[in-house]
């Protein structure tokens, strides 16, 4: 039998393997991508509009590099393609001041982002709860509370992002396979890699799986185990004032969970803001994901999270939308070689934090690959 035959095959191709099949297709490699919708899709973790990025990560000092060159990337593409994928709108963490808050698998989140905002030289300012109302007087922050803002914060456009990697990648001679689930991944007796479509073998010398939360598909039982999917809803709420489309992007930290959390964007339409909290009940398969938001889910978030912190809104929601993370126990992203084989990379759960970080992590998965010294340390 005669396979088609490739150096590289990307399975996935959201964010990070979007930039991955870009990255690769830039250094001249073949390389084919696959994907089990057509995307850029609303079935994944890829989706919603916007994605807040953000140098002073406060997950960790270890991210900033990575972000920087992400920022770095992003720019290159705008300027190749024309497109706008990175808004620099600035950005702003609240702390309510009460109990120090979690997030993303770190304790005293805020503190975190502060110390290492002044430990890589990230222009911010910090501001009382009333000098950020003087600036920001839709923000209804406890007068105890406290709030870190930064200039080189802003969004980033998933879709757009998605889009335009794979566009470019197709005009550098990559080959993509939309709507093409694959069935399976195996290692073959020549140091080739195979791949498994519905009626089509492929074969490669190297796999990097990019396919989210859908990697459960290709890992052993105990690699399943070892991630949750949740299920994020992402809420449309109408605005009431004109000025919410000068606000900066925002995440608020209420309380010592890590659902005590409210982040948003500014109004791009005019006409509302998406604003999300985060949810970390677990069901055991993407496929499994609940995809309508009822009204009563939309109530539950206006009462508690919205309705108590901030103005300028009204208690009506122009749509609402779900997505999902895929979360690793630490809250750390994967990124390592199969274990049974040493040709296929496995990269996925980014946590609820990775697309900041994506464009990065395809060109350091390109460098892995072709054997070139990546620009940082994973």
């Amino acid at each position: 039998m005669k396979f088609r035959d490739f150096e590289v095959i990307v399975i996935g191709l959201g964010a990070v393997g979007s930039a991955t099949l870009f990255q690769l297709s830039k250094a001249g490699v073949s390389v084919l991508g696959i994907d089990r919708f057509d995307p850029p899709h609303h079935f994944g973790s890829s989706h919603g509009e916007t994605r807040i990025t953000r140098l002073a990560v406060g997950e960790s000092d270890a991210y900033v590099p990575m972000v920087k060159r992400s920022h770095e990337i992003w720019r290159e593409i705008e300027s190749i393609s024309g497109n706008s994928i990175f808004t620099e709108c600035g950005g702003v963490l609240l702390d309510s001041g009460k109990t120090p808050w979690a997030k993303h698998g770190v304790e005293g989140f805020f503190k975190n982002t502060v110390t290492i905002a002044d430990q890589f030289g990230i222009a911010h300012q910090m501001m009382s709860s009333d000098q950020l109302k003087m600036k920001y007087p839709l923000f209804q922050l406890e007068e105890e509370g406290t709030a870190y803002f930064e200039y080189s914060a802003g969004y980033l456009k998933p879709e757009e992002a998605i889009r335009v990697q794979i566009n470019l990648a197709e005009m550098n001679g990559a080959i993509v396979l939309r709507n093409s689930p694959v069935l399976q991944v195996k290692k073959r007796s020549d140091s080739k890699v195979q791949v498994e479509l519905e009626g089509e073998s492929l074969v490669a010398d190297v796999v990097i799986n990019c396919t989210g939360g859908w990697i459960k598909d290709f890992l052993s039982q105990a690699g399943r185990s070892n991630l949750k999917i949740c299920r994020q809803l992402l809420h449309w709420v109408k605005i009431d004032q004109e000025d919410w489309k000068d606000y900066p992007v925002f995440m608020w930290g209420h309380g010592p969970n890590p659902e005590d959390f409210i982040y948003g964007f500014p109004s791009l339409d005019g006409v509302s803001i998406k604003m999300a909290t985060e949810s970390f009940e677990a069901v055991d398969h993407p496929d499994q994901i609940i995809r309508e938001v009822g009204e009563e889910e939309q109530q539950r978030f206006w009462k508690e999270q919205v309705e108590p912190r901030f103005g300028g809104l009204k208690p009506e929601f122009l749509k609402s939308e779900v997505c999902f993370y895929t979360v690793t126990k630490d809250a750390k992203f994967i990124i390592q070689k199969n274990v049974d084989n040493e040709r296929e990379w496995m990269v996925s759960a980014c946590s609820g934090h990775g697309f900041k970080h994506s464009a990065a992590l395809g060109e350091y998965l390109a460098d892995r690959v072709l054997q070139r010294t990546p620009r940082f340390i994973l």
